[in-house]
């Protein structure tokens, strides 16, 4: 083994020792050999490249909860993680003041706050939105449905009102309204057929 001397005034000293005790001068550390570091586990390799890849895909900002649903620097909708199957599909309601979009596996509230909803700066002009008015869910399978969340005017399907607390299936070119002035139509792409929504007759309920 090489004998350490201090830099300054070549006294020996030992690994351990942070400073010269002769002369005072700071030492440099020295720097661990590969044979001192420990091999990594699996489980260590795997949560290190896990923490790698929590990333926002559209902004790269870091994910600090890997179930979150949307990126909280970009607000834009983040890939689900794990091992269900994520259906492809992204529902569409086109209000008079752009687009709102939807994708499966995720939910988002409709309403003018800001601090509730993604989407407040759509329904800011509208006095008959509430500030949190209504939540539209698409599930994993890429089916949609709206539940009122007890909105001051009302969520309307078809104009039929919604049940409070009390979701409505939603469909593609279903007509969807909030309030009194605040009108949408529902895009929703065909999805795989879901054996459960069928009838003896294999013809949908």
């Amino acid at each position: 083994m090489a004998i350490l001397t201090c830099p300054n005034c070549a006294v020996r000293v030992q690994p351990e020792d942070l400073i010269c005790f002769r002369c005072g001068a700071n030492l440099p550390r020295a720097e661990a050999g590969e044979e001192d570091l420990p091999t990594p586990t699996v489980s260590q390799q795997y949560l290190s490249r896990s923490e790698d890849q929590a990333a926002c895909p559209n902004c790269g900002a870091r994910i600090p909860d890997p179930s979150d649903l949307w990126c909280l620097e970009c607000r834009s909708p983040l890939p689900r993680t794990g091992h269900r199957r994520i259906s492809p599909v992204v529902l569409r309601i086109a209000f008079p003041t752009g687009n709102v979009e939807v994708p499966a596996g995720t939910s988002l509230v409709l309403g003018r706050d800001p601090a509730q909803s993604l989407v407040a700066a759509a329904f800011a002009r509208f006095d008959n939105v509430s500030r949190r008015h209504a939540t539209v869910t698409v599930d994993d399978a890429g089916r949609a449905a709206i539940r009122d969340e007890g909105s001051t005017n009302g969520t309307y399907v078809n104009d039929d009102r919604a049940i409070p607390g009390t979701e409505v299936r939603l469909v593609d070119g279903d007509h969807l309204r909030l309030g009194a002035d605040v009108s949408g139509e529902v895009y929703l792409p065909r999805q795989e057929m879901d054996p459960a929504d069928l009838s003896r007759n294999n013809r949908r309920i």
